[in-house]
C-alpha cells in the first residue's frame, strides 16, 4: 500500500513540477496565450461534437428506415469538410485577397509563417494558427450539416459527396471571407459574432434549394395538396441530439471571443446564449399548445433550436433582457413559418429553413435593433441598434447582410444542384424510397432487427 502511495506521490510530483517550474519561467504573455489556446481548443471540439447532436436530431426526426444512412452521412460529410476546408475552403475565407475572396494560405500547414504570411484577419489572436483552422473547420462542418437537412430521407449518396466539396470550397468562405475574413461586409461594419448568417443563414438557404429540387417524399402530400404527417421514429434521439447541440453552442458563441483571458466576457456571452435558448424553448411549446391543443415536443426542439440561431449573431451585443426577447420572437416565428412552409408544399423534413434560416435573419437584423453602445464599444464591430439611439444605419447594414448572403448561396446552390440534377440526378428511385435508405444506399438497415419484424409484418415503411 505504502508502495503505491509512493508511485503515485512521484507520478504527481513528475507532472507538476515541470508545469510549476513552465509557470515561473513563462512571461504574462506566454500565459495568456497558453490560455487561449487551450481555451479556443476546448470550444473547438464543443463546436466539432455539436455534430453528434445533428446525428441524433436528424436521425430521431425521420424514419426508422432511414436512421443509419442519416446518422452516417454526418461522418462522410464533415470528413469531406475537413479535407476540402483545409486545402482550399479556409484560404478563400480567411487568406489575404480582396473584399470578394481570399487568395492565400491553401493548404494549411499549421505554421506561424504561414499564418504570418497569409492569415492577416485572424492576426488579432495569438492561437496558434493550427487551433484557429480547427474552430473554424467545426463552423463550416456545422453549416454543411445543416445544409443537408433538407436533403434528408431522398437524396443520392452520391450527391452528399460532390455538393460537400463545393460547399466548403465554391459557397461557404465566400460569405465567411465577406464578414469574417476582412471583406466588403466586414468594411460596412457588419454584426455577426458567432454566425447566424455566416454558418445557420447559409446553410439552410442550400437546404431550402435541395428541398424545392428533390420535390415532397412519398405520401408527404395527398392529392389535394394537403400535407400528411410523417412522424421521426424516435423523439428520445431527437431530444438528445437538441442537448448536445445546446452544449455544443458554449463553444460555438462563446468561443467565438477566441480568448478566455480579461474580465471574462466568454461568460456573458454563455449566460446571454443560454437565456435565449430557454426562452424559445418555453415560447414555441406554449404557441404549440396553444396552436395544436397539445404541447408538441418536437416543436418545442426546434424552438430551442431557433432561440440559439438567433442570438448566436448578437450574444455579444445585447444586454440580457433583450437576448430573452430575441429567443421569444425565435421560437414564436418559425414555429409559424415551419407550419406555413408546410402547407405552401415544402417538405423540410428536419425543418432546416425555418429554423436556421428564418431564424438567422431573424437574429441577424436583431443587432440592428438591439446592439447597445457600451457592447459595440467592447467588441469593436459596426454601430448601436435602432433602440439604443443608433438609427436605421446598422440595421440597414445587417439587412444588407442578410439579402447578400442569401442570394448568393441561393444561386450557387441552385447552379450547382441543377448540374447535378442534369448529370447524375439528385434523388434515389421510387423503389429506392420505399425500402429505405439504409438498404437502398448501404445494404442493411441501422435497426435491422426491428426492420425485419416490420417487413414481415407488411410495414416496411416505419
Amino acid at each position: 500500500m505504502m508502495l503505491k502511495k509512493l508511485l503515485l506521490s512521484t507520478g504527481l510530483m513528475s507532472v507538476l513540477i515541470p508545469t510549476a517550474a513552465f509557470a515561473e519561467d513563462a512571461t504574462p504573455a506566454q500565459l495568456q496565450g497558453a490560455v487561449d489556446a487551450v481555451w479556443v481548443m476546448l470550444a473547438a471540439i464543443l463546436v466539432i461534437f455539436m455534430q453528434a447532436g445533428f446525428a441524433l436530431l436528424e436521425a430521431g426526426s425521420t424514419r426508422m428506415k432511414n436512421a443509419g444512412h442519416v446518422a452516417g452521412k454526418t461522418i462522410l460529410t464533415f470528413g469531406i469538410c475537413a479535407i476540402a476546408f483545409w486545402a482550399i475552403g479556409f484560404g478563400l475565407a480567411f487568406g489575404d485577397g480582396n473584399g470578394f475572396i481570399g487568395m492565400t494560405g491553401f493548404f494549411v500547414d499549421g505554421t506561424e509563417t504561414q499564418a504570418a504570411a497569409a492569415f492577416g484577419a485572424l492576426s488579432f489572436s495569438d492561437v496558434p494558427i493550427g487551433i484557429k483552422f480547427l474552430f473554424q473547420l467545426a463552423f463550416a462542418g456545422v453549416s454543411l450539416a445543416i445544409a443537408f437537412g433538407g436533403f434528408a430521407e431522398r437524396a443520392k449518396l452520391s450527391v452528399y459527396f460532390i455538393f460537400s466539396v463545393l460547399y466548403v470550397i465554391v459557397i461557404y468562405p465566400i460569405v465567411a471571407h465577406w464578414v469574417w475574413g476582412g471583406g466588403w461586409l466586414a468594411g460596412h461594419g457588419k454584426q455577426d459574432f458567432a454566425g447566424s448568417t455566416v454558418v445557420h443563414l447559409q446553410g439552410a438557404t442550400a437546404a431550402l434549394v435541395a428541398t424545392l429540387m428533390l420535390k415532397p417524399r412519398i405520401g408527404k402530400y395527398n392529392k389535394d395538396k394537403t400535407p400528411n404527417l410523417i412522424p421521426g421514429h424516435n423523439q428520445v434521439l431527437s431530444v438528445l441530439g437538441v442537448i448536445i447541440l445546446w452544449i455544443g453552442w458554449f463553444g460555438f458563441n462563446p468561443g467565438s471571443t477566441l480568448s478566455a483571458m480579461g474580465d471574462g466576457f466568454f461568460g456573458y456571452i454563455a449566460m446571454t446564449t443560454n437565456l435565449a435558448a430557454a426562452a424559445g424553448g418555453v415560447a414555441a411549446i406554449i404557441v404549440a399548445w396553444m396552436y395544436f391543443g397539445k404541447a408538441d415536443i418536437p416543436s418545442m426542439l426546434n424552438g430551442v433550436l431557433a432561440a440559439l440561431v438567433a442570438i448566436t449573431a448578437s450574444c455579444a451585443f445585447v444586454t440580457v433582457r433583450d437576448a430573452i426577447i430575441i429567443g421569444v420572437v425565435a421560437g414564436v416565428i418559425t414555429f409559424f413559418t415551419a407550419q406555413w412552409f408546410e402547407k405552401a408544399g415544402i417538405d423540410d423534413p428536419i425543418y432546416a429553413f425555418s429554423v436556421h434560416g428564418i431564424a438567422g435573419i431573424w437574429g441577424t437584423l436583431a443587432n440592428g435593433i438591439f446592439a447597445t453602445p457600451e457592447l459595440v464599444e467592447k467588441v469593436g464591430v459596426g454601430k448601436p441598434g435602432l433602440l439604443y439611439g443608433g438609427g436605421f444605419e446598422q440595421l440597414g447594414v445587417q439587412a444588407m447582410g442578410v439579402f447578400s448572403a442569401f442570394f448568393f448561396v441561393l444561386v450557387l446552390s441552385w447552379i450547382i444542384l441543377s448540374i447535378l440534377k442534369a448529370t447524375i440526378g439528385l434523388r434515389v428511385t421510387e423503389e429506392e424510397e420505399i425500402i429505405g435508405l439504409d438498404l437502398s444506399e448501404h445494404g442493411t438497415y441501422g435497426y435491422p432487427e426491428q426492420m425485419k419484424k416490420a417487413a414481415q409484418g407488411g410495414t416496411v415503411n416505419a
